[in-house]
C-alpha cells in the first residue's frame, strides 16, 4: 500500500470523527446492556454497534460534507480532509449516505424496526437541523443534544424493544451532559467559530456571562438527573454516593471556569466532563439491580 493510498484511507476514516464515534458506541452499549438486563445477547450487540457505528459515521461525513466551505476558513478544522482536498466533496457524500442507509438497514435487519428508526431520526436531526442551525442561532447546542441523546435510548430500544423510563433517564443524562461539555469547546474556540460564522453562545455572548450561566444551570441538572438512575431503582446506594460526589465536582469545575474565564479552565472542564460520562455510566452498570 502506498504512502498515498494510506493517506485516502486515513482521510475517510477522519470522516468518521472517530472521538464522536466511540462515545455514541459507548452511550449504545451502555443503553442496550442495561436494557437487556442479564438476557443480553453478544450477536444483538455485536448488530447493534456496528449498525450504529454505520449510521454515526456516515452522519459525520455528512457533517463534513455540508461543513467544508466553514471548515476552511477555522484554524482548528481547515486540514480537515475535505477543506485540505485530500477527498472530493461528492466521494464524502457518497460514503456518507452509504454508511448511513447500510447502518439503517443492518439495524432493521437483525435487531429491531424501532432500532432502526431511532438511529435515522439521529442521523437526520443531526445532518439536517443541527448542522444548519450552527449558522441561525446559539440554540444550536441544545437542539443538538437531542440526537447526542437517542444513542443510548436506541440500545435500550434494541434490548427491550420499547422505549420505557430507564431508557428515557440514560436520554436525559446524555442530554444535560452535552450543555456544559460542548459550551467549553465553543468557550475555548469561540473566536475560530465567528470566523466561521457560527452563531455559538459564546459568539453571541462575548462577556461569556450567558455561556456561564448555561454551564452551571446545566451542571446543577445533572446533579439532579445523575440521582434518577437510583430513584427509578436502577441503580443502587454505591451508585448514588459516587454519581454525587463526582456531579459535585463537575459542578466546582464550572463554576471555576465561571470565575476566571480562562482557556485553561475551560480546557479542564471539557477533560473533566469527558471522565465523567463514561465514569458516571459504568457506575449506573455496576451497581444496576438486575
Amino acid at each position: 500500500m502506498t504512502p498515498q493510498t494510506q493517506k485516502i484511507l486515513f482521510a475517510y476514516f477522519e470522516l468518521t470523527k472517530p472521538r464522536i464515534l466511540f462515545m455514541v458506541l459507548l452511550t449504545t452499549a451502555m443503553g442496550y446492556f442495561l436494557g437487556a438486563a442479564k438476557a443480553w445477547s453478544w450477536a444483538t450487540a455485536l448488530y447493534l454497534l456496528v449498525g450504529t457505528a454505520g449510521v454515526c459515521a456516515g452522519a459525520a461525513a455528512l457533517n463534513h460534507y455540508l461543513e467544508r466551505d466553514v471548515d476552511q476558513k477555522m484554524q482548528r478544522t481547515r486540514n480537515r480532509p475535505l477543506p485540505a482536498g485530500i477527498i472530493p466533496p461528492n466521494n464524502a457524500m457518497l460514503w456518507g449516505i452509504t454508511l448511513i442507509l447500510s447502518g439503517v438497514f443492518l439495524l432493521y435487519w437483525k435487531v429491531n424496526l424501532l432500532t432502526s428508526f431511532l438511529s435515522l431520526l439521529t442521523a437526520f436531526l443531526y445532518v439536517l437541523v443541527y448542522t444548519p442551525l450552527k449558522r441561525l442561532t446559539w440554540l444550536n447546542t441544545t437542539i443538538g443534544a437531542i440526537p447526542g441523546a437517542l444513542p443510548p435510548l436506541g440500545g435500550w430500544a434494541a434490548a427491550t424493544g420499547d422505549l420505557s423510563a430507564g431508557g428515557w433517564v440514560l436520554f436525559l443524562i446524555l442530554f444535560i451532559w452535552q450543555h456544559p461539555h460542548f459550551y467549553s469547546i465553543a468557550w475555548m474556540f469561540r473566536e475560530d467559530y465567528e470566523r466561521g460564522g457560527f452563531k455559538m453562545l459564546p459568539v453571541v455572548d462575548p462577556d461569556g456571562k450567558s455561556t456561564f450561566r448555561q454551564i452551571n444551570v446545566f451542571a446543577i441538572l445533572m446533579l439532579l438527573t445523575a440521582i434518577f438512575p437510583f430513584i427509578i431503582g436502577m441503580s443502587g446506594e454505591i451508585y448514588l454516593a459516587s454519581a454525587i460526589i463526582l456531579s459535585i465536582l463537575f459542578f466546582i469545575s464550572g463554576l471555576k471556569l465561571s470565575a476566571t474565564k480562562a482557556h485553561s479552565d475551560a480546557h479542564q472542564l471539557l477533560q473533566n466532563s469527558v471522565i465523567y460520562l463514561p465514569a458516571l455510566l459504568i457506575l449506573i452498570l455496576l451497581d444496576a439491580k438486575f
